[in-house]
Parts: C-alpha cells; structure tokens; sequence
C-alpha cells in the first residue's frame, strides 16, 4: 500500500484543531446559536420560499439574521425525519441539531458523576448518557437524577432487564441490539425490544437503537462476508427499526458508528437513503485523542450533515475526567463551521499511515490509567508513523474484545492488566507497566513484515 504523506493543508487543519479556534460565526461577532439554537432551544427561522411545504426536505437558516454580519451560511438540507422528543429537547424534523456526550465517572459515585454531569451540561450539552450494569448503578442514577436538570440518557450495557430500574429517572434508553443475547439466551430479541419499548412508553423515554461496528447482532454477521463489516450492522438497524414501528413505538433514534470515518459516513448514508424518517446519531466511535480524533469526527460530520443526514451528534474524545467538556465545545464548532461553510476538503481514512483509535473516556473504564496508557501509545509509536498500521487501545472489557478485532495490534484494558492482541489472536495480558514494550516489540515485527 502507498506511503501517505501529509500535505500542507492536513498539518494545518491539525494544528487547527489542537487549539481552540476562532470560526468564521465568532469572528463576525455572531453565536452559534444564531445557527443551530440555543441548547434545549429553538433554532432560528425565517420564512420559507413561496410553495416550499412544512414537511420539505430543506430547513431553512435564518438568512436574515445572518445577512448584515457579512458571513455566508449555507442553506443546509436536512433530511425529512420524524421528531423525538428526549426531555425538555426535540431531535429530528426540523429542530436543531443536539450535541450530546456521557460521563466518564463510576455511577456509584454519585457526587462525581452529578459534578460531571452538570460541567457538561454548562459546557451547552442538550442530552448526557450515563452507563449502567447493574443494580448498584440504577440505584445511584436515582439520586442522581435528584440532584441535575438535565436530560439524561441511560446506556442499558449488557443487561436489557434494568430498563425498568432505570427508565423511570431518564429520558432516554439507549441499548445496544448486539447485546441483547447476553441474558436469557433463550428469549427472542423481539421479546426483548417489545419490553424495552413498553418500558419507554410507561416513563416517557425516548429510545436509541445504538448499532456499534465491534457488537454487531451475531446471527446478522453470520449472514455476510467478514470482509463486509457495514451490511450486518444496516441489517440489524433496519430490523430492529421495523420490529419497532410494528409495536406501534415510534419515538426513537438510531446510531451506526465504527472508528473509520469513512464507514461512518457510508453505513449512514446507506440507512437514511432506506428511512430517511428515522432520526441519526452521528459518530465516530473510538475516534481517540485531540487533535486526531476531532479530524476523523469532522470528516465525517461534514460528508454526512452537509447532505442534511443527522439530528444529534456525539464526539467521542479520549480525555481526562476534567476535560469531557470539550467534546460539547468540539461538536458545536463544528457545527457551527459547516454552517459557515468552514470544512475541510475529504481525506481518505484508508489507514496509509499509522492509525491509532481509542475509545472515549466513560464509565465502563476500570482503571483510569487507560488515558494515560493512550497518549504514551501515541508518543511511543510516533517513529512509525509512515506505516499503515492501526493500533486500537480500548478501555474496558465491555466493548474492547470485539473492537480490536479488526486492527492489526489491540489493547483492551482491564483492572490490573492490558491485554494484547494481533488482530483477533490473543497475544497474551501484562501490567499496565510491561505493556509498552510488548507492544513495541510486535510493532517492529510487522513493519519488519511489511518492508519484506
């Protein structure tokens, strides 16, 4: 495969995206929420043209709120999908677009996670997803829920059955169709969804159909080629989606996200050209740490929003505790340049050069040394940088295992060990302070292989 060099344009974008810049919204003495709305809001509109309908395919910005600033907003479309209320926030037909994020404290620990919680949502966050699994955790997202006003999303992990413990203090259910099969094997998942769906419906939820590239429904990869990681993920959304209509459930949201930018943007196109009606959640899962992860996050936000495909979006960045803020900073920016017209040009994620992803920081992390472990990674592989190698580094034992399948050297951190592996193949696990040299020690040998 061809060495990829990076040009002028790309090193400016990173250095761009390292910092905190100033786009063209901010420079003209205009707010971001001039464009997409206050958060929790209402986005700005004017009239639309003479014989557009209510239900066209186009949501008009406010051209004469933004005429006199002398910034040029493009007439973004938006695709024609249905509204789901989460809270006090709307999503879908023609209200703003959301940005969300979710907590990296544990759920038992009830101050740090409301102390996180209410940072991001002051950091402009319309929705905040918490991770529970198990019953210690949906009895502190109870007092949780006591002590914030903002609108929270569960995330059910693998345990379907705690819906019922949890929904009645959120306002959103998020589960995983993949992870469905881990209780009562026995039991159809149609089961399963019909449960969720009349647990939603008696708490007011709303509910997220979150599809992930490294949990896929197993009787849907079964179906297709290996090589073909996107059609099992469409098959598994587009049944789960009918399977809710069906029941007469209709206040939901889908996501289909995977690490490479590029698969984000196709498996998301593919679903909304078959329900354009569905809302989306955009992101690129695992997207790793500033600046690349904004990179990969904006090249797909930006193929995707400016054909009018999402309502919500989600950038997930590997930064400490303190810092998940920024993922609300970052999503409205980018946004906001979209709007402006600010984007850069499509760069093939194809991996010609050395990839590393890692997951965002949440709760499931069992040792917050994972962080850390990411960024000495990246400091450690920077001499391989020229090679087209991708590295994942995974927090938790959740979704690590089958999320570094796919790249050519994983780690997926547990509590006292990280465990290595060279594509699915288990290399064996090692303390957080002898991993480094072991993964070393397997990079060399396959730049080695490729030279030869």
């Amino acid at each position: 495969m061809a060495e990829h060099s990076v040009t002028a344009h790309e090193e400016q974008q990173r250095e761009a995206d390292s910092a905190p810049c100033e786009s063209p919204l901010s420079s003209a003495g205009l707010h971001k929420q001039d464009v997409f709305g206050e958060p929790g809001g209402v986005s700005p509109r004017t009239e639309r043209p003479a014989g557009e309908s209510p239900g066209a395919n186009v949501t008009w910005l406010a051209k004469s709120l933004l005429s006199h600033k002398g910034v040029f907003i493009l007439d973004l479309p938006r695709n024609p999908t249905r509204a789901v209320r989460i809270g006090s926030i709307t999503i879908g037909q023609d209200h703003p677009i959301a940005v969300q994020s979710m907590t990296a404290t544990h759920t038992t620990n009830i101050d740090a996670t409301v102390k996180q919680v209410n940072e991001i949502a002051a950091a402009g966050a319309d929705v905040i997803r918490i991770a529970v699994d198990s019953k210690q955790d949906a009895a502190a997202l109870a007092e949780i829920r006591n002590q914030t006003t903002a609108n929270l999303s569960v995330d059910l992990q693998e345990n379907y059955r705690l819906a019922e413990l949890v929904a009645p203090h959120v306002d959103k259910v998020r589960y995983n169709p993949g992870h469905l099969y881990h209780h009562e094997r026995e039991k159809p998942w149609q089961d399963k969804v019909r449960y969720l769906a009349q647990v939603a419906t008696d708490n007011d939820c709303a509910i997220r159909v979150g599809v992930n590239c490294g949990s896929v429904d197993p009787d849907k990869k079964e179906k297709f080629d290996p090589a073909d990681s996107i059609t099992p993920m469409l098959e598994s959304a587009w049944e789960h989606c009918d399977f809710l209509d069906s029941v007469g459930f209709t206040r939901y949201a889908v996501s289909l996200k995977d690490s490479d930018p590029s698969k984000v943007i196709e498996v998301n196109r593919r679903f909304a050209e078959r329900r354009p009606d569905v809302p989306l959640h955009l992101g690129v899962t695992e997207a790793g740490m500033p600046p690349d992860g904004i990179i990969k996050t904006r090249i797909a936000f930006e193929q995707l929003i400016s054909k009018g495909i999402g309502d919500t979006i989600r950038v997930s960045l590997t930064v400490p505790n303190p810092r998940k803020g920024e993922e609300i900073t970052v999503g409205r920016q980018i946004l906001a340049d979209i709007a402006a017209g600010r984007v850069r040009t499509f760069v093939d994620f194809g991996l010609k050069q050395l990839n590393i992803i890692s997951c965002p920081s949440c709760s499931r992390v069992e040792n917050e040394a994972f962080v850390e472990l990411a960024q000495q990674v990246k400091e450690m592989t920077a001499y391989a940088k020229e090679h087209a190698i991708t590295i994942a580094v995974m927090g938790c034992r959740v979704n690590g295992p089958g999320e570094t399948d796919d790249a050519d050297l994983g780690l997926w951190c547990g509590p006292t060990h990280v465990n290595l592996k060279k594509g699915p193949e288990s290399l064996g696990a090692y303390p957080y302070s002898e991993i480094l040299p072991q993964l070393k020690q397997q990079l060399d040998q396959l730049i080695a292989a490729k030279r030869s």
